[in-house]
């Protein structure tokens, strides 16, 4: 048996267990996952440096790098999110729906747990938190697999969560971590359908592409965020300007943060000047059409791949359009179908937007940068899907729950 079929094996033995757990015990098991985060802060930092000193070495970008980092306000968040969680519902046992039939046969639906799920993951350390606490609350295992470029980080938080786990009277192998970053293993992950319900990649393009070509365990698909924001043409100036800045530079390195800004032909010529100084003064490089370039020569020519770029980074793309049928038409054609917004007061231009644009989540006057199952009151979140089926949008409790028929008779028989 491989390395990675234990893993596998103790997972599946610790699933009618997790099913049969309570919430008051799930609850106290993120509660002290929260505490011995705080108690081990010390040891997590130093794991941690010793994965950002490894990406410096590497030539790894600053974008990157801020998603390996982890700081004490950071890690205080985590621990801050595991307590928010336990104060929400637990989907587990809801009855979704109910109905008797005419021979008195009585069926309900019923949420339960999807059993074991993997997750890969690139980067971002606190999304072993996030994966290994909706997993747990949902009753569900979780075998962890994030990249090498947060493996210190990783261990040390997995870590963590055994040593938590061991108080408690769920199963410590509840949350495992395969420490072989190697892209072999990743691959056979990818086929380890005997023991994993369901994978769930989160990461860049690339590697959600691999997972969803190479897996023969079912992918529930998370998306790259090629995000818009559009500014109409009656835009009011001083919240488009905010929100297009909040939207790429609070946080350049996430995927809800806009990669390209769709402008109005008349609000350019009136504002274009205005849009352009501002990103500029946050550090921003701007990729221009004939128009945008026309006002800032020195603004790089954008192409159609500046259009299809997630970059990340302080970098974006700016076209000038001439109608909110061609801010559609373009975001529907360049779009990952994660999340988009208009700036706009024409209630007629802001339907056509909300209804026709094709993504998880269309915001009118706000930022993208909502799109986070926090945000949405989920207490953290697993991935943003942007696929149709199971799932869409911020994936929190429910998205990692299944569902089963229970049926109740008094004898009835088919004829």
């Amino acid at each position: 048996m491989t390395s990675l079929e234990t893993l596998g094996q103790r997972a599946k033995q610790t699933t009618l267990r997790l099913q049969q757990a309570t919430t008051d015990e799930k609850n106290q098991a993120l509660l002290k996952i929260a505490d011995v985060l705080e108690t081990r802060q010390a040891d997590i930092l130093t794991e941690n440096e010793k994965d950002l000193i490894q990406a410096k070495e590497k030539g790894i970008s600053d974008s990157v790098i801020d998603r390996i980092r982890l700081t004490d306000d950071r890690i205080k968040q985590m621990a801050e999110a595991l307590r928010e969680l336990t104060k929400l519902d637990d989907p587990i046992g809801e009855v979704l729906e109910s109905f008797t039939r005419p021979n008195g046969l009585a069926i309900e639906k019923v949420a339960v747990p999807i059993g074991v799920i993997g997750m890969i993951y690139e980067a971002r350390p606190n999304v072993t938190i996030d994966a290994a606490s909706l997993c747990l609350k949902t009753g569900n295992a979780a075998i962890l697999r994030g990249s090498s470029s947060a493996i210190y980080s990783n261990i040390v938080l997995v870590d963590v969560i055994k040593e938590a786990l061991n108080q408690t009277t769920l199963p410590v192998n509840s949350v495992q971590l395969i420490e072989d970053t190697s892209r072999d293993t990743a691959e056979k992950m990818f086929r380890l359908n005997e023991y994993l319900d369901v994978l769930i990649p989160r990461g860049s393009k690339n590697l959600i592409d691999t997972v969803v070509s190479k897996s023969s365990v079912p992918v529930l698909e998370t998306g790259a965020g090629n995000c818009h924001m559009f500014i109409d043409h009656d835009a009011d100036v001083n919240m488009a300007l905010k929100l297009v800045i909040n939207a790429k530079t609070q946080r350049p390195s996430v995927c809800n943060a806009i990669e390209t800004v769709l402008v109005d032909a008349s609000w350019f010529d009136k504002h274009g000047e205005a849009l352009i100084h501002e990103l500029s003064s946050h550090g921003v490089l701007i990729h221009g059409d004939q128009t945008v370039k026309n006002q800032e020569p020195s603004i790089l020519l954008a192409t159609s791949e500046d259009y299809a770029t997630e970059y990340l980074d302080l970098e974006i793309a700016i076209k000038v359009v001439d109608s909110t049928e061609e801010a559609i038409e373009h975001i529907n054609t360049y779009g990952t179908k994660h999340s988009e917004a208009i700036i706009s007061e024409t209630d007629a231009h802001v339907l056509a937007f909300l209804n026709d644009i094709d993504a998880a989540c269309v915001y009118h006057n706000a930022s993208t940068r909502f799109t986070d199952g926090f945000e949405f009151g989920f207490g953290a979140e697993i991935g943003i899907s942007t696929q149709k089926l199971h799932a869409r949008g911020p994936m929190g409790l429910k998205a990692l729950t299944s569902t089963k028929y229970l049926l109740k008779g008094s004898g009835q028989y088919k004829k």
